[in-house]
Parts: structure tokens; sequence; C-alpha cells
């Protein structure tokens, strides 16, 4: 099976059978996206028992010690089950990456996308759900190196867009990179119109980014994000 190959290897087709449920997930249909929320809290639970299960074959399989153990079948099965119901959750289906291979081109790259948006759109669902702040912090990091088509550009600009114009949430300050990595002058337009907003939340963050734009050099760390917002902070004193 292509699954057992690994998910780095697979190809749209099993991506799509796999993971093709979660765009309900960024469904603007709030019935939509409560019928992937059922599905994913689901495949959640068979990803909790499969890993039980797991653990349990470990404990029973202990005793032939650590080469027969992980040639013994049962084990061995119940690793992998585990490993496919993963495939078939989020945040666990999003794991790893392409192993060998160029993220723009990777059939799971659309996933990963959705991931992002669905955390950036509907925050609260994701934060319930699926809260994964290392994995949103190293997702962000991966497509920002990463050399894309025009198509995603555009994903990635509404995505910085999107992030900009609310308040605060733990890794947003990642999308500094992604910023950086697909300025254009429609990007800039977005953020300008954020700055001049009335949202107090908008006017730091997209200020914030189109500052470092302007400054390529200047790393984007937690003290120069700091910095600036005392800086925002005090002129609305």
């Amino acid at each position: 099976m292509a699954e057992e190959a690994g998910a780095d290897a697979d190809d749209a087709c099993v991506w799509a059978e796999r993971l093709g449920w979660a765009f309900g997930l960024i469904a603007e249909d709030p019935a939509a996206r409560g019928a992937a929320l059922v599905h994913l809290v689901e495949a959640q639970r068979k990803v909790t028992d499969a890993l039980a299960r797991s653990n349990e074959m470990w404990l029973l399989t202990r005793p032939l010690g650590a080469d027969e153990q992980y040639r013994e079948p049962a084990f061995l099965q119940a690793r992998r089950r585990h490993q496919q119901a993963q495939r078939r959750s989020l945040p666990d289906g999003v794991w790893g990456g392409p192993v060998g291979r160029d993220l723009a081109t990777w059939p799971g790259l659309p996933y990963v996308l959705l991931f992002l948006e669905w955390e950036a759109r509907y925050p609260l669902e994701w934060t319930q759900h699926a809260k994964a702040w290392g994995t949103k912090q190293r997702l962000i990091r991966e497509v920002a190196r990463a050399r894309h088509e025009e198509t995603i550009k555009a994903k990635l600009t509404d995505l910085v867009e999107v992030v900009v114009q609310r308040a605060y949430r733990c890794k947003d300050r990642e999308y500094v990179r992604v910023a950086r990595a697909v300025d254009s002058a429609d990007l800039r337009a977005r953020l300008d119109r954020a700055a001049d907003s009335d949202s107090p939340w908008a006017r730091c963050h997209a200020g914030y980014v189109l500052w470092l734009l302007d400054r390529p050099d200047l790393p984007n760390t937690r003290r120069v994000w700091r910095t600036w917002v005392a800086g925002e902070a005090a002129t609305l004193l």
C-alpha cells in the first residue's frame, strides 16, 4: 500500500483520499465546517485507539528484546495501523515533509496550506480541535523557504493579510518570513490598508511587517517585535 511507503512518497490522489475531507474545515458554510469537525474528531479518536493498541503491543513484546521486538509481526502491524490513522487526521497528517523533494511540487503542500489557513481564518476551532503551535511554526518556516508558483504566492499573500488583521496569536510573528518571501506591490498595498485601518491590532501587525520589509537585514527577533509593540503602545497614550 502507498501509505506504508511513507506519506512523503504518496501522490495527489492518495493525499486527497486521506485528507480531502479536511477542506471542509475552511468552508464558509458553518454546516460544512461542522461536518468536517465531526470527521476530524472521529479521525483523532482512531489515532488515540491505534496508539493505545501500539503501546499495548510494545509492552507485550518487550520481553523479546529490542531486535526481536521490532521484527514481531503483531507489534509491526499495530505500529503501522497507528501511522495510517495519523495520516488521516490533523495535525498528525501534515507532520513530516517531502523527504528529498521540493516542497513547492509536493502533493502534501495543499494540506499544509489548508492547516495554516484553518488556523488563520477559524482560530478558535483550530485551537479547540488541533492546537499545535510547534507544527504551525515549522510549516510557516517551510513554506517561506520554498520557491512557489504564482498561485501559491497568492495564497500566502492572503494568509499574511488575514493574520495581520487579528489579535496576535502564538507564532504569528513567523509570518514575517512569508511576507519577505512573497513581497510584492499587491502585498504592500494590502498591508498599507491594514496599517491605516481602525483596528489597533491591524495597525500594529501590518506596520511591523511593512517596517521589516523595508529592512531586509533586520532580524525578526522577539526583542525587535517587543520594541515595535512598545513603540506602537506609546502612540496610544
